[in-house]
């Protein structure tokens, strides 16, 4: 049965307090196998939960009230320490179930269980809470590889649209390179799942408008949340396509975020041997600078506060009320 609350690290949530919201951030990520890595840097809790919580506090005081972390299982998912961050700051955090595509994660569990218990673990990791953390998952993670959806990833993402239509909570996806977003679709549809609980993420990774349109075009969100990360697309087309898609009707469509990562376990590979380097290099990747820098570029392009508004409030409200047997 839906859910009639969004589920949040530290509690649940109606839809109205939601607030500002930034859909696809991290406070932690290692990527796995971080723990066999002798010479990385030794992870210190301490330091990062000081970290995390300037991040937030900044956050807060720029007008942001929620952040969600859609960090996948098998990517260092520590929803104790999310937990943890949004008593320290006052941030309400919402976190994930889900895993990674299998390029990248950690796949000999779920490789071998079978499609229906995969679907009961994002149930119960919804429903009745994370190991035992008492902590429940707002949505659900999915995530495809670059341009050809394998057989693993399509049992991940069927049963990530089972649990999601059951639950009512929204599925956030990962896509490698812009590519794969109509098979998330079709996979999602044809489990009966609504459109308005899917949000394609990273779609603003390509040049394409027209890729990108034609996606909010079967109903889905998509995300332009990847801004700051320079090394796959300048955040100058993003704003230009951005524009394109609200030229043509399609504000309510478009959620924004970076995909910024506060804390590391182990290296951040592949990008970068240590996280003063991958700073060094993407100096803008970090979890203020869409409300710092590109909000203004977006007035400046025209945009009303209003506008602003249904980005950053209205469009997750809606996604992550879909769902929602209140709503």
């Amino acid at each position: 049965m839906a859910l009639s609350k969004i589920q949040t690290t530290t509690g649940t949530a109606l839809p109205e307090e939601l607030g500002k919201t930034l859909v696809h951030e991290h406070l932690l990520v290692g990527f796995p196998g971080w723990e066999l890595d002798a010479r990385a840097p030794k992870f210190k809790r301490a330091e990062a939960m000081a970290r995390a919580k300037d991040q937030l506090q900044e956050l807060i005081g720029l007008g942001v009230s929620t952040f969600v972390d859609p960090c996948p299982m098998d990517m260092g998912r520590d929803v104790e320490f999310l937990a943890e961050a949004s008593q320290a700051s006052g941030m309400r955090i919402i976190c994930t179930t889900g895993a990674y595509f299998e390029a990248q994660g950690n796949t000999m569990t779920f490789r071998h269980l079978p499609l229906e218990e995969i679907t009961d673990i994002y149930i119960q990791e919804v429903e009745d809470g994370i190991g035992e953390t008492g902590i429940k998952a707002g949505a659900i993670k999915i995530a495809t590889g670059l341009r050809v959806v394998t057989d693993y990833e399509r049992k991940l993402v069927t049963a990530a649209a089972r649990a999601a239509k059951a639950t009512g909570v929204p599925i956030i996806s990962h896509t490698e390179g812009a590519t794969c977003g109509h098979d998330q679709i079709d996979i999602a549809a044809g489990e009966g799942l609504p459109m308005g609980q899917l949000l394609v993420g990273h779609s603003d990774g390509t040049t394409d408008h027209w890729y990108q349109r034609s996606l909010v075009e079967r109903g889905a969100f998509i995300g332009f949340d990847r801004f700051g990360i320079s090394l796959f697309q300048s955040d100058e087309v993003r704003i230009a396509n951005m524009m394109k898609l609200i030229e043509a009707g399609h504000l309510d469509k478009i959620l924004v975020s970076h995909d910024s990562i506060s804390c590391w376990l182990g290296r951040p590979m592949p990008y970068a041997p240590t996280w003063d380097a991958l700073q060094a290099m993407l100096p803008d990747w970090r979890s203020s600078h869409l409300l710092k820098n590109i909000v203004p570029k977006l007035r400046e392009r025209g945009l009303t506060e209003r506008d602003i508004d249904t980005l950053l409030v209205d469009n997750p409200r809606r996604l992550f009320s879909t769902g929602l047997n209140c709503c």
